[in-house]
């Protein structure tokens, strides 16, 4: 047996079933706000597409993708992030959303045995660490929290850790914090993987869901772009449409960057047998050429973040995020302890931090946060905002 698997943690919602399975919460409708799961309507140009396209089930769907869909996300791409062209036959590679490309880009990519050799922020996407685990990686965690802004500190990496490293998760905007690297950073994490071989993967699927309509969040290409880099050396960024369009279910995504890695991981992924069915391909080509439904998708997670720290902020610390659509905010009191309490007390799910998180040095930096994602109706969602001000003001009010 791979033995990554004995050093796999429980995931997060494994633990929270556990913490809470003993609870008798009260009689109000379960409002749950713990999976990052959107439950906005999905664009129905989208839909229509997927079902015009069914009868691509009889056909092998190739592990490159359809030439029309590497060519949609490149114009995508050079658009959105205002680089140079990129070219969809060499830079860009379709992937079964970034869940999957995410976990395999390590496995093809690290080296087992190696420790330090997968560098990833902490709190983190528990992918990141199951993929460097079962890559036979002891993954370092870069502690983030609210003095570093929740950004990861990557500056604090000595070069004999750089020098240990082969690929440095990065997520940009950030689960669960909802931070966005500024292109400050980027670029000195470009500088450091070129100087020490490093592959930055950058884990990008909240891109297009900011706050600020004029703001956009910078990505990794993009900077590297900036900063001269053309060929975007040792850059990979991983999209997807589950959190943009509202199609978790479609699982499609991609992968664009440097070309030599694009043409190493397309290789590996043609043995690991992963295409993404052509009727998903197809729909995505609609997905990636319509902008429309984005914006409106912004704006109703616009209307819920004002709503909802509008009641929660006198009683909870809550902040809006740049970008993401979950919030972060402080517990009073432990954040395994607030979870079941707000469960038992108002039927109201969250996530722990710590749950996110590992204890390094005696300190877990998820601690004392709970991951609230505001991905239901504006109702319901208004709804457990209220819940839990009152869980507040009757629990932990001075």
């Amino acid at each position: 047996m791979n033995p990554g698997m004995h050093e796999l943690h429980a995931y997060p919602f494994e633990k929270l079933a556990q913490l809470t399975k003993n609870i008798k919460p009260s009689s109000l409708d379960r409002i749950s706000l713990t999976i990052g799961e959107p439950k906005h309507p999905p664009p129905a140009l989208v839909l229509d597409a997927l079902i015009s396209a069914i009868e691509e089930v009889t056909k092998y769907p190739s592990i490159g993708g359809l030439p029309e869909l590497r060519a949609q996300i490149a114009r995508w791409v050079s658009r959105r992030f205002q680089t140079r062209p990129l070219d969809p036959a060499s830079e860009v590679l379709p992937v079964n959303g970034t869940r999957e490309g995410l976990f395999s880009v390590a496995q093809a990519f690290v080296t087992p045995s190696t420790r330090g050799s997968v560098i990833i922020p902490n709190p983190f996407y528990q992918i990141y660490e199951g993929a460097a685990l079962l890559a036979g990686a002891e993954p370092k965690l870069v502690p983030s929290s609210a003095s570093t802004q929740y950004l990861a500190n990557y500056r604090a990496l000595s070069d004999d850790e750089w020098a240990s490293c082969e690929l440095l998760f990065l997520c940009t905007p950030g689960n669960p914090a909802g931070a966005v690297i500024p292109e400050s950073d980027l670029r000195f994490l470009i500088e450091k993987a070129i100087e020490h071989n490093v592959i930055l993967v950058s884990d990008e699927c909240y891109s297009e869901l900011y706050y600020d309509e004029t703001s956009p969040p910078i990505g990794l290409l993009q900077a590297a772009h900036n900063m001269g880099n053309s060929s975007f050396k040792q850059c990979l960024a991983f999209h997807s449409l589950s959190k943009r369009s509202n199609l978790p279910g479609l699982r499609s995504g991609f992968v664009a960057g440097d070309s030599e890695l694009i043409g190493d991981f397309r290789r590996y992924r043609t043995y690991h047998g992963c295409a993404m069915p052509g009727h998903h391909q197809l729909a995505s080509i609609v997905a990636w050429a319509d902008e429309s439904h984005v914006i409106d998708n912004r704006a109703l997670y616009r209307a819920k973040f004002d709503a909802v720290t509008a009641r929660l902020s006198a009683t909870l610390d809550t902040v809006t995020p740049p970008a993401g659509f979950y919030l972060w905010p402080k517990t009073p009191v432990s954040d395994t302890v607030f979870a079941r309490g707000l469960l038992e007390k108002t039927n109201v799910a969250v996530l722990p931090g710590s749950y996110l998180g590992r204890e390094v040095d005696g300190i877990n930096p998820g601690a004392n946060h709970v991951r609230l994602a505001l991905v239901a109706t504006l109702e319901e969602t208004l709804e457990a905002a209220d819940r839990i001000a009152d869980f507040m003001a009757q629990c932990y009010s001075a």
